[in-house]
């Protein structure tokens, strides 16, 4: 089953995301599928990239998000909606 999750990157008090597809079974630093977007807790405001096509592609072929990426989806939407 393929999942859209956050793969850490970064160092260990400075960590960073990537959004990626992986299958559940890879471990979390393992081999990905696509790179979809980051995110950068460490900014101000934090930095948050995704692409929501490639995300809306990965979902309708079943594609699980997970919580995280889930919240973080849902809170950017938010405040880009906000924004505009």
């Amino acid at each position: 089953m393929v999942v859209i999750r956050l793969q850490r990157r970064g160092t260990k008090k400075a960590p960073h995301h990537r959004i990626v597809a992986a299958d559940r079974r890879h471990a979390q630093r393992g081999r990905v599928l696509e790179t979809l977007g980051y995110y950068d807790p460490s900014d101000e405001p934090p930095l948050f990239s995704l692409d929501e096509a490639r995300l809306g592609y990965w979902v309708s072929t079943g594609a699980q998000m997970s919580q995280a990426v889930a919240s973080l989806v849902k809170r950017f939407k938010r405040t880009r909606a906000h924004a505009a």
